[in-house]
Order: structure tokens, then sequence, then C-alpha cells
């Protein structure tokens, strides 16, 4: 007869305590990946904010020192959310952020609605894991709306602005 080798292989308890601990590290590490990832929009979005912020007292800045005393009205519109400035229903042709979002940003997170906020202002609506964070150029200024009428969340306008 011939000698069988003897073969050496895992046994069917020893597969199974790997799958569960390899279960149990992946229910641990998911949730604190994708809370790293609603971390990274929030920061992205908060840095977008003070972007349009300085574009808007840099704008208001050169036409100061141009004379005109105009107030700006609007950043934007249905086709580009942060597109040119506006004053009344006037179009200057001044892109306000040097670089355009992306369709997918627009689509994604921001949103324009003509004359739905306060006095009918526009609104600039991010759209958030906590709730809508309206904005609204208001004297010129690019200001987080956090009135219960609007179904804002005064807790999402902290996030993106301090």
């Amino acid at each position: 007869m011939k000698n069988l080798k003897s073969k050496s292989a895992f046994t069917m308890i020893e597969l199974v305590f790997v799958i569960v601990i390899i279960g149990i590290l992946a229910a641990v590490a998911i949730p604190r990946l994708a809370a790293t990832r609603d971390d990274a929009v929030i920061t992205k979005n908060r840095v977008l904010v003070a972007s349009v912020r300085n574009a808007l007292a840099m704008e208001r800045q050169k036409r100061i020192l141009r004379g005109k005393f105009t107030q700006i009205t609007a950043v934007g519109d249905g086709t580009n959310v942060f597109g040119d400035f506006y004053v009344g229903n006037v179009d200057t042709n001044t892109s306000v952020l040097e670089y355009a979002m992306t369709s997918e940003d627009k689509k994604d997170r921001w949103h324009f609605s003509a004359g739905t906020g306060k006095s009918g202002r526009d609104q600039y609506i991010f759209k958030s894991t906590l709730d809508d964070v309206a904005f609204e150029v208001v004297s010129g200024k690019f200001e987080c709306e956090t009135s219960k009428t609007n179904n804002t969340n005064a807790n999402g306008c902290k996030q993106l602005t301090n």
C-alpha cells in the first residue's frame, strides 16, 4: 500500500472564526469611514461659503473704488448657483467664483431657489444630512437664514459658517 502523506488544511471552525472576526472589524470601521466622508463634505462647503463671502466683499470694494454704490442682490441664477453678481435683475458678467462648481456639486448639494427667501430674495440652499441650510444675499452679504418658516436648521448654519 502506498503511504499517504497527511495534508494540512484549515478546519471549518477556523474559517468561520476568521470570517466572524473580519465581520466585527468591518462593522466597526464602516461607520467611522462614513462619518469622515460627511465631515469632508461639510468642510468643503464651509470653504465654498467663505469663498462666496470673500468674493462679495471684494466686488463691493471694487464698486466703491469705481464710485458705484449699487448693492449686490444675488450671486447666481437657476443655471449656475454661484454664477455672476446681480444688481436687481441685471447681470454684471463678473464671475463669483474663479473656478465654477461642477454640475455634480450643484445637483447633489447646492440648489438655487428664486424669490423664496425673506422679502422675495433668492435663496441658495445646501442640502445636508442635518437639514436644508438656506443662504441669502442680504445687504450685499451672503448670510445664513435661520428662520423656522424656511425649514432651515440653525445647527446647519453653525456648521457651515463657524
